[in-house]
């Protein structure tokens, strides 16, 4: 049991742990320090220095971020000393930053613009002696721009690269007034080894790094009449959109996000947990198929274990960083780019639309979509399969726009043709779920019977651990599955390029026997994307995933394998899984990624 430390804090006493920060003490009295660098997902840095606080006896101020609290300690959170140091602090931090606030992407949600309302700083003190700096703006990649003039230096980019993610494609270079956050040898983020996740994006304090918008060139689309403007939608949006339209964290907003959508003009707004489902059906006998390969035919070629290919973050961290296990990754393409392929083939015939005046809009949690949407091999359907992304932000931008009362808008359901789903669906929006969705297909079409999980929640993958095990054992098979009589599939879920890395590492060395894994480049899975709402942490994330599942569990319909609409497209149009057809669409090849 942890020992326990009393202290004063603006006169008030207060006992916590040993090792409690004072910045953490000081919340739980319901006292707000500000902060700059700070993050709870991150190390402890003490960069900033926005949050001093003044210590009976000490001869400085300290920051409270990192000073673990000691037995006796008198501190002060607001004293004149502390709210002029803060002050000029601030002002120091604004000298150096372009502040053209009103044409920034990050007007209105900026911590340091927040700082500066809060101190009223409205004269500039220090002025920078420092020659202009000639900032450059990186806007190569189709997914993150980065603006180093927007700065402040305080890291946290760099820790939220490389403590979560394992990737550090940023780093701080140079020192003294020189010092910047800059990518290997200055290169754009484009060419570097950026997985486009934004996960740097979310954890920016002000607007140096934001998501590429396309908002304005959807709005021209929406515009044109001679375009036929269809949306999709994530799973994990409609359980974030609310937060950036006043509503609490984790309202789940499906219906009234469908009515928004109708509202601001798209010709017909159609879910992505549809081909969600679609995905299910064809990583299922995917894998079933390299499962009967290796076991029954022997086929040394055969690549297991299988990982999923949902999280274009994972498909660019793989690429990058275990190239020779590209072979094992499923061919499947995402369920938005399974989407965007039908649109302009099966929805397009359906509908009697030329493909060619079809516009394909997504809307995503991921800033790496937008890149996924750009590769080469994304055009299965003889045009760019989806035209633009917008993230969950992007879509509250519009409808703030448009003069929209979101939260007082009746609830409505996705039109017909791609608008059907299923529970099983919109758990892709979860750590877990893009799992627990295969298991409860492919254990009944092995078996005849549901997977035997209470209520068909797999438990074991779900949650919000790092890394999570499952193995489920496989008995009384139908008999074209014979070979499996008796197996025990195992299975592993991990969420963040870091634990990704643990995974892949325990694999390749041989430490480690999975046949199926689940890899999400974002921290809780999609519902911790990159283009989320902006805060974001723990507690935010676990109320997604609570949304998340109460959406599973409403849903009349649970297995993907019974969505009528999933039953009707292969009888139509597909006619099999992993048949010419699903090649022709929904699959892509590791061959085909080497250009990044």
């Amino acid at each position: 049991m942890a020992k326990k430390i009393k202290l004063k804090i603006d006169g008030m006493l207060i006992t916590v742990d040993e090792g409690t920060t004072i910045l953490k003490a000081a919340k739980q009295l319901s006292i707000h320090i500000p902060t700059l660098c700070f993050h709870d997902d991150l190390c402890v840095a003490g960069n900033c220095r926005v949050c001093v606080v003044e210590m009976k006896g000490a001869k400085t101020l300290h920051a409270s971020c990192a000073m673990p609290v000691a037995e006796g300690m008198e501190i002060e959170t607001n004293s004149l000393k502390v709210r002029t140091a803060r002050r000029h602090i601030i002002e120091l931090l604004l000298s150096e930053h372009n502040a053209k606030c009103t044409t920034c992407y990050k007007n209105g949600n900026c911590e340091l613009q927040n700082l500066a309302a809060e101190y009223k700083i409205g004269e500039e003190t220090f002025i920078d002696l420092v020659p202009h700096k000639n900032y450059t703006i990186d806007a190569y990649s189709p997914s993150i721009i980065k603006d180093d003039s927007k700065c402040i230096r305080c890291q946290r980019c760099v820790r939220t690269c490389e403590e979560l993610q394992h990737v550090s494609a940023l780093g701080v270079a140079y020192k003294g007034d020189k010092m910047k956050i800059s990518t290997f040898f200055e290169h754009p983020m484009l060419e570097v080894v950026c997985t486009n996740c934004g996960q740097c994006v979310i954890r920016c304090p002000t607007g140096a790094l934001v998501e590429r918008n396309y908002i304005d060139e959807v709005w021209d689309a929406i515009y044109n009449e001679k375009k036929h403007v269809v949306v999709q939608t994530a799973p994990a949006v409609r359980v974030a959109l609310g937060e950036d339209l006043d509503m609490p964290t984790g309202s789940l907003v499906t219906g009234k996000m469908v009515s928004a959508l109708r509202r601001l003009g798209f010709n017909s707004v159609l879910d992505t947990d549809f081909t969600a489902d679609l995905t299910i059906i064809e990583e299922g006998h995917e894998l079933l198929s390299r499962l009967k390969r290796a076991l029954v035919d022997k086929d040394p070629t055969v690549k297991l274990p299988m990982t999923t290919s949902c999280s274009p973050g994972w498909i660019k961290f793989i690429e990058h960083t275990y190239p020779e296990y590209l072979e094992n990754v499923s061919t499947c393409k995402s369920p938005q780019q399974m989407f965007g392929a039908l649109a302009k083939t099966y929805y397009a015939q359906k509908r009697g639309i030329d493909p060619a005046n079809i516009i394909s809009v997504s809307i995503m949690p991921c800033t790496a979509k937008k890149f996924e949407a750009d590769r080469p091999e994304m055009t299965s359907s003889g045009y760019k399969d989806v035209d633009f992304v917008l993230t969950t932000r992007e879509l509250a931008v519009m409808i703030k726009q448009a003069g929209l009362d979101f939260e007082h808008l009746e609830e409505s359901k996705y039109d017909s043709i791609m608008g059907e789903s299923t529970g099983a669906a919109v758990i892709f929006g979860a750590t877990g779920g893009v799992m627990e969705a295969a298991l409860r297909t492919a254990y009944e079409v092995v078996t005849g019977r549901e997977v035997p999980f209470n209520g068909l929640n797999i438990t074991p993958v779900r949650g919000m651990d790092g890394v999570k095990e499952a193995a489920i054992k496989i008995e009384k098979v139908k008999p074209e599955w014979s070979f499996l009589e008796g197996a025990e599939l195992k299975t592993v879920v991990a969420h963040g390029l870091t634990n990704a890395k643990k995974v892949m590492d325990a694999v390749r060395d041989g430490k480690a026997n999975y046949h199926f894994i689940e890899i999400m480049a974002c921290p809780g899975g999609c519902l911790g994307g990159g283009g989320q709402p902006i805060p974001t942490n723990a507690e935010i994330r676990a109320k997604r995933a609570e949304a998340i599942y109460a959406e599973d569990a409403g849903k009349p319909i649970r297995k993907s394998h019974e969505n009528p609409e999933i039953v009707k497209i292969y009888q139509d149009f597909l006619k099999e899984p992993l048949g010419h057809k699903s090649h022709e669409l929904l699959h892509t090849h590791y061959k085909k990624r080497e250009r990044y």
